[in-house]
């Protein structure tokens, strides 16, 4: 090679590195704003990240996920999504119909994906499954038959025939569960005795009541304050020797006798493809929202045998784990 000619590969390759390096810098960067009424639940924040990976998206590079929680109180909500608006976020990823109705105002036109609604077609927040329209979408949990189902294997396991039914009166059941509920009951012979607590302080008089009344189990309504309070809860319900069937496996994890839920990992990976769909120019009202389709019943035998139980041998081969 002529002088000439290295020196003219020598500039080039001079102007490509700067060039280069100008082009990461301009790369766009997507923000999310992630935001939950709950604490921070690692496996959750985990799964999202895991299914952005999948798509492509890598935080320092191309993605920044800028977090919020409320730790189970809701009147923070507002002022949490006011601070991911002033960071810019371009979409939001949220959990349950508390913190919809709480940010709905705050956010404005900024998308919004949910991951763990009851009913959003029922709440009013969109139009139907199908097609949300407005400006949120996500998946939901609602199942018209879960807390049906989890009654029978509550009976399946415990010879009840008087069950309390724990609820927050401030994120009341879908009517089409609660109906569903109901005629699971009546089918079962069993007398159902539903009980409000709206706040942490309004747990014990609630456990109270239900002893009090003669109930011999429970089945506890999926809603984020009980979700925060899990680990009370459990202890209420071993305190007062009252086998309980929950709506997240979490509760079967810290000693709660037995859950039957969807899996909310894979949920929350799954809301990474919307969340891409969306910085990608869809609109959020196009997105049909989806409906939870793994569906795991988690068995704890510790709780079983404080509780003095023997859990029948053909509801231990349906489970998808059994925790010794």
């Amino acid at each position: 090679m002529d002088r000439r000619a290295f020196m003219g590969t020598a500039a080039g390759g001079l102007l490509i590195a700067p060039l280069a390096a100008l082009a990461q810098q301009t790369a766009k960067v997507s923000r999310i704003g992630y935001l939950r009424r709950t604490s921070r639940e690692p496996a959750d924040i985990e799964a999202l990240r895991l299914g952005l990976r999948e798509l492509g998206y890598v935080e320092g590079q191309n993605l920044v996920i800028d977090e919020r929680y409320a730790d189970g109180v809701a009147a923070r909500l507002p002022d949490l999504a006011r601070e991911l608006m002033q960071l810019k976020v371009q979409v939001f990823v949220v959990d349950g119909g508390t913190t919809v109705r709480a940010v709905r105002e705050v956010i404005g036109a900024t998308p919004l994906v949910f991951t763990l609604v009851g009913d959003p077609v029922a709440m009013g927040v969109v139009r139907s499954l199908d097609h949300p329209g407005g400006t949120m979408t996500g998946l939901t949990t609602f199942n018209v038959v879960l807390a049906a189902k989890r009654l029978q294997l509550l009976r399946e396991a415990v010879p009840a025939t008087r069950v309390g039914v724990l609820n927050n009166p401030s994120n009341p059941a879908p009517p089409a569960q609660a109906e569903s509920l109901t005629g699971a009951a009546r089918s079962l012979g069993i007398d159902l005795m539903r009980v409000n607590a709206q706040s942490p302080g309004e747990l014990a008089e609630a456990f109270a009541k239900m002893s009090q009344a003669g109930v011999t189990a429970l089945l506890v309504d999926n809603d984020a304050m009980f979700f925060s309070q899990r680990a009370r809860i459990v202890d209420l319900a071993a305190m007062h020797k009252l086998p309980a069937v929950y709506g997240e496996r979490e509760f079967a994890d810290g000693g709660g006798l037995m859950a039957y839920a969807a899996n909310y990992a894979a949920i929350f990976r799954r809301a990474a493809t919307y969340v891409d769909k969306i910085l990608k120019g869809a609109k959020p009202g196009d997105l049909p929202i989806e409906e939870p389709t793994r569906i795991e019943l988690v068995i704890n035998l510790k709780a079983a045998r404080a509780l003095g139980l023997t859990i029948p041998q053909s509801l231990l081969l349906r489970a998808d784990e059994v925790i010794q």
